[in-house]
């Protein structure tokens, strides 16, 4: 006989106001759970899922969060036309193990009268930092306030936004919130293309393009591991990405992992940044240099 079909997961439950994710949590902590937090911006893709099943691994409970946060959005940027599709999300969620979304309004997060900022200084200074303004300081002042209102025992983020992730860190650290924060590996398409919710945005064609860039930063770190010149692996790699059709680069630059100063040559925990536009859609990517051997 036919096996039956595995059920559906439950829908998972949904509360929109602080008070109602405190009591829930305060809940799993009196049964002695311990609780992981991904925050996100919806529009969820594989890579998020990953989120939380890395926040699983080492948490009894898992909290997603999904609001898209217009402080991290500059003028011209893509605030009304990034995708919001809570029911989809919710369901991916649910399909993941997650157990519980906290999907505030934008009354909830920022309330009449809400007047504070959180600025990072010196690793928002380089890369993003300066072609975005604001966006970290409106980064850190949500991700500190989901912190605060979750108190988790940790919180996930991805490494594709690096820079993101080093900022949140040195935010929890420097403010003494008690989460450690954790970075999960980039997920990615098989093509290589760092998984994304902007990727949405691409034509046909500029699908077709877009890998190249995860391409040209994977053989400039395989250059760099066998002893190549930065200066030189650099230009190339800019070379190509103008050769393959992106239509601006904002950067290719080889920095420190933790610090992200320049580096004129690879170390010990050194990364590739990259930054490049197909149109109107903007890529980011970054990788590790695998040591020199």
């Amino acid at each position: 006989m036919p096996h039956p079909a595995p059920l559906p997961p439950a829908p998972l439950p949904i509360v929109r106001t602080v008070p109602e994710l405190r009591a829930q949590i305060a809940q799993w902590r009196r049964q002695g759970h311990r609780v992981g937090l991904i925050p996100t911006m919806g529009a969820l893709h594989a890579g998020h899922v990953s989120l939380v099943a890395r926040a699983l691994a080492e948490a009894d409970r898992a909290v997603a969060t999904i609001f898209v946060n217009p402080k991290q959005f500059g003028p011209g940027e893509d605030l009304e036309r990034y995708p919001r599709h809570e029911t989809e999300d919710a369901a991916k969620l649910a399909t993941a193990g997650a157990n519980l979304l906290f999907a505030p309004g934008l009354a909830e997060m920022y309330p009449s009268g809400f007047a504070t900022t959180v600025a990072v200084s010196r690793l928002t200074d380089v890369l993003d930092g300066p072609l975005r303004p604001g966006h970290f300081e409106g980064v850190a002042t949500v991700v500190a306030k989901l912190l605060l209102q979750t108190l988790p025992d940790i919180a996930v983020f991805g490494e594709k936004d690096y820079q993101q992730l080093l900022v949140i860190r040195r935010m929890a650290q420097d403010l003494d919130i008690p989460v450690r924060i954790v970075g999960a590996p980039t997920v990615r398409d098989a093509n290589g293309l760092a998984m994304s919710s902007r990727n949405a945005y691409l034509s046909p064609a500029h699908r077709a393009i877009a890998p190249t860039l995860h391409a040209v930063l994977a053989g400039a770190a395989e250059r760099l591991r066998r002893g190549e010149l930065a200066a030189s692996v650099l230009f190339s790699g800019r070379n190509a990405l103008n050769a393959a059709g992106f239509t601006q680069l904002d950067y290719l630059e080889l920095r420190d992992g933790e610090s992200l100063a320049v580096l004129d040559a690879p170390k010990t925990g050194a990364r590739l940044f990259a930054a490049a536009w197909l149109d109107k859609t903007r890529l980011i990517d970054n990788v590790a240099v695998p040591s020199h051997s």
